[in-house]
């Protein structure tokens, strides 16, 4: 590697000992415990001029210097030594002279940083059809024609969708199909409201928002294995740190909570955490699931809505329409999205599996138990099982299951105790 300082003078003289020696090949070079040397093949050592002094032998090449290239040298590194001399005293002498202007300087910077700010603000707010927001002190967030910032610059068509909460409808359950938009909705009435409170213009055709204190966010999965945390953990431990710090002016997005573990398990979480927000925390809520079930809490629970995103599944195709509609979705369409992605041979078989399930499901007498009842708040409809009769629980069936300690019980150990004392209970 040349340093700079040494430019064109060492190519020029090069090129003037190829010429003077005829010895093509002579290169000039450079390394830190040498500096520049001439480097010469041995097959052309016989060329080699008497003024050359040799400096270093390798295996197939000689390494020579003359007196004209270790004084152009000298001349060179004193030069260079003197020039960062001064450049370190003349940064001296700038930086003692500034002193006096330090806080005048930083407020200069802090200026133009806010005005770096409020002019791309601005520059999007005039590129991007972006409105000015209202704010009221009631508690409600109104938008209409609210757009996702970023996506609606990188895909064509993008459908707008209108958001209204308000004591009336604090909890929005948003179900429909993988890849109809239920996410990118979400986040695109989280960022308008962001960018509102930022004193930004949103993207959307109206805003009006009340207070919000703070935007709380479970969306997406991942895990953190360097901690030991599966996918699920992760997920558990946000929506616990979220229900934590919800309260009434608290926006709060919810997507697919009670993944990761049996059915029944996911969606006893995932009511018991939509309940907890709509109904202690009061918290506005986007609440994005795929169990069907949660749509019941419209009935049960007031401040409680269902919308869904659209999609129209014709004999050849799933169309995605991602607008948002009133409502809860009349099916999944969780088979059509993975035939989208390309899974061979799986459709038919799933297809068949479903069709079955849902014979079953329609043959058998039991009714579909309501899993949000709560004897608290009203009467269920639903004709309840009545408890077996404590005589027809033999005694040790009894003692067995108040020996068990569940707390300390993993599921496969569970599972173990239940399937042994069925066997027990149909034995007696």
């Amino acid at each position: 590697i040349r340093p700079d300082f040494f430019g064109s003078y060492i190519m020029e003289y090069e090129a003037a000992e190829k010429v003077r020696t005829d010895i093509p090949n002579l290169r000039i070079e450079y390394n830190g415990k040498l500096g520049y040397f001439i480097e010469v093949t041995k097959a052309q050592l016989s060329k080699v001029p008497e003024d050359y002094l040799r400096v270093q032998t390798l295996k197939g090449t000689e390494r020579f210097t003359t007196q004209e290239l270790r004084e152009y040298q000298e001349k060179h590194i004193v030069a260079d030594e003197k020039s960062k001399s001064l450049q370190q005293s003349l940064y001296t002498e700038l930086v003692e002279s500034i002193k006096q202007f330090t806080q005048s300087l930083l407020l200069s910077a802090q200026a133009v940083s806010i005005f770096d700010v409020l002019l791309s603000l601005a520059l999007h707010a005039d590129l991007c059809r972006w409105v000015k927001p209202s704010f009221t002190k009631y508690p409600e967030l109104s938008i209409k024609g609210g757009r996702h910032p970023v996506v609606e610059n990188t895909i064509d068509n993008y459908v707008p969708n209108d958001c209204f909460m308000n004591p009336q409808r604090k909890l929005m359950i948003i179900t429909g199909p993988n890849m109809g938009g239920k996410s990118t909705y979400m986040r695109s009435v989280a960022l308008i409201a962001l960018l509102a409170y930022c004193g930004s213009y949103v993207p959307a055709e109206e805003a009006v928002l009340g207070p919000i204190d703070k935007i709380l966010t479970r969306i997406g999965a991942s895990d953190d294995l360097a901690k030991g945390l599966s996918t699920f953990m992760v997920e558990m431990t946000e929506a616990a740190a979220i229900l934590r710090q919800a309260t009434s002016e608290s926006l709060v997005l919810m997507d697919e909570v009670g993944r990761g573990t049996s059915t029944f398990d996911g969606l006893s979480l995932a009511g018991a955490i939509a309940e907890d927000l709509v109904l202690t925390r009061q918290s506005m809520t986007l609440f994005a699931t795929h169990y069907f079930e949660l749509t019941q809490l419209e009935k049960n629970i007031p401040g409680v809505v269902n919308v869904h995103v659209s999609a129209a599944d014709s004999s050849s195709r799933l169309v995605f329409l991602h607008e948002i509609l009133e409502g809860p979705a009349s099916k999944s369409y969780g088979i059509a999205v993975a035939k989208l992605a390309g899974i061979p041979k799986s459709d038919r078989t799933a297809q068949k599996l479903q069709r079955m399930l849902e014979e079953k499901a329609a043959q058998t007498d039991e009714p579909q138990l309501d899993l949000f009842f709560d004897s608290g708040r009203g009467e269920n409809t639903e004709e309840k099982a009545e408890p077996l009769p404590e005589k027809e629980i033999g005694d040790e069936l009894r003692n067995s299951l108040l020996a068990l300690d569940l707390d300390e019980l993993s599921p496969k150990q569970a599972w173990e105790k239940l399937y042994k004392l069925q066997q027990q209970a149909k034995e007696e």
